[in-house]
């Protein structure tokens, strides 16, 4: 059997497919970008069918790029935006509405009256997660509630939900299977994840049949093959991960007390804590890690919603840089006489505030505050708000040693500035692998060890090669000033309770 594997990485602003080879290392990528729709302040919606097509082309391109065919593949990986729902027609396999993104926040009314209504510890006890809009529950609840006819359709069976993976499983498989796996099912509010089944008491509070849900599998496991037509021969579909799980598992993090942090879109920091339910204090998520071979690993979970995409938005929004990738270099050139601050909440705060309804805000500004001083602001918001997961999870739980490694992956971390910046806030080594396409490796390598192609975890670890280490070298009283300064320009921008 060929040694290739196919990794589709479904993000929240492309789609991307990789080929790795025997040697694990890239053959050939596509990647496309999709639309992001707005339709009202807080929501956020992509078009399913526009995700779908993006896959299937991506998928197309890094086969090409590859030279290799379909019958060259000996398994397929999905890895993919979580918490971002889809409700189709089980019948066509039609969406009913758009996909509603992570992002969104128009279930905050909705959360805001469960919490009312005393519910957050049950949710928090069974799913180890918040009431915040962040999560798919409410998502789908909101589906059910406001599109003509679909709670109707849903009690009849005609209508099946699930995050991406769920929606491109279905239809790779030509409608032949319904399932997801235990990492994205955590993601959801009605996944209990110390039995690891969907919970009746929770989907009831939200009034979502169960009959919409998908089978829930093992990380690495039989989710199918690919329809014949699609890519010219059937490939079985052998791993499923969210994405920042999945990033866990590419960065080889299978050991309770290693960490990593993806800095994409959003930022979100996963400390492993093996076969242990860590009920956190300080407001992070418990979620699952992985589960193998019927076995589930644990984690700690910081989520920060604005990371990259405060990048975007200079580049997009206000247009003060012209490429993403500038930022850097002006952040470089910024006057360091300037305390400029920037609190990216422009979907609210996310860990460990969970503040819904806050808004972004900059402080510090002045009549020399320019373009430079936005982009350092941005950057920084970043090691910033890792700061405070990293201060959060280690008052959850105590490393052995006292000490942290980051291990971190993203589109971000290719900056320089920004990973010595992120060492010197956070005080702590930040370690940079070689591959990059840690997300998409790790859908691969779950594909590929069930596949038999690929090491097992052991072996795979010992693949991991570092890139840069790079060590804290800001003088303690500066990180002092700056932290006490963030701190103040967070707590002006919480809502006030």
């Amino acid at each position: 059997m060929s040694g290739f594997i196919l990794a589709i990485d479904q993000g929240t602003t492309s789609s991307r497919a990789i080929v790795f080879d025997q040697a694990m290392r890239v053959a050939g990528v596509g990647q496309k970008e999709f639309a992001q729709h707005f339709p009202a302040s807080g929501w956020v919606e992509h078009d399913p069918e526009e995700i779908w097509d993006s896959v299937v082309s991506t998928c197309k391109t890094a086969l090409k790029k590859a030279g290799r065919d379909a019958a060259d593949i000996a398994a397929i990986g999905i890895t993919n935006q979580r918490e971002t729902v889809v409700i189709w027609d089980k019948a066509t396999g039609k969406p009913i509405h758009n996909a509603i993104v992570w992002q969104d926040r128009r279930t905050a009314p909705l959360c805001a009256k469960l919490k009312k209504q005393g519910l957050e510890p049950r949710f928090t006890r069974k799913t180890g997660l918040l009431l915040d809009p962040y999560f798919s529950g409410t998502k789908i609840a909101w589906l059910l509630d406001k599109v003509k006819g679909a709670r109707k359709r849903a009690e009849r069976g005609e209508l099946l939900a699930g995050t991406i993976d769920s929606f491109l499983i279905w239809r790779l498989t030509g409608g032949k299977v319904h399932a997801t796996d235990a990492t994205n099912a955590s993601r959801t509010l009605v996944y209990n994840i110390e039995k690891n089944v969907w919970d009746a008491e929770l989907l009831d509070i939200l009034r979502i049949p169960a009959s919409l849900l998908p089978e829930v599998k093992d990380c690495a496991a039989d989710f199918g093959v690919t329809a014949k037509a699609l890519f010219g021969a059937e490939i079985p579909i052998l791993g499923v991960a969210g994405d920042q799980q999945a990033a866990t598992i590419g960065q080889a993090c299978f050991e309770p007390g290693m960490m990593k942090s993806t800095y994409g879109t959003g930022c979100f920091a996963i400390l492993n804590t093996g076969g242990d339910i860590v009920r956190s204090k300080n407001r992070l998520l418990t979620t699952i890690a992985y589960r193998l071979d019927g076995k589930t690993t644990y984690a700690l979970e910081g989520s920060i919603f604005i990371a990259g995409a405060a990048v975007q938005w200079l580049r997009d929004g206000i247009k003060v840089i012209g490429k993403a990738e500038h930022s850097g270099e002006l952040a470089v050139q910024a006057d360091d006489t300037q305390s400029v601050y920037l609190v990216p909440a422009f979907v609210g705060l996310g860990a460990p505030h969970w503040d819904a309804e806050a808004r972004g805000a900059i402080y510090g500004l002045t009549r020399n505050t320019g373009p430079e001083e936005f982009a350092r602001a941005a950057l920084e918001s970043v090691a910033y708000q890792t700061r405070d997961l990293l201060d959060a999870m280690k008052k959850d739980w105590k490393t052995r040693n006292g000490k942290t490694v980051l291990r971190v992956d993203g589109g971000m971390v290719a900056s320089d500035w920004t990973m010595q910046r992120l060492a010197d806030i956070l005080d702590a080594p930040v370690d940079r692998p070689t591959v990059l396409e840690t997300t998409a490796l790790g859908a691969a390598w779950l594909a590929g060890s069930r596949a038999g192609v690929w090491p097992k975890a052991k072996d795979f670890a010992k693949a991991w090669a570092l890139d840069r280490q790079f060590k804290p070298e800001m003088q303690p009283a500066v990180r002092t000033a700056k932290l006490k300064g963030w701190h103040d320009a967070v707590r002006r921008t919480l809502t006030p309770k």
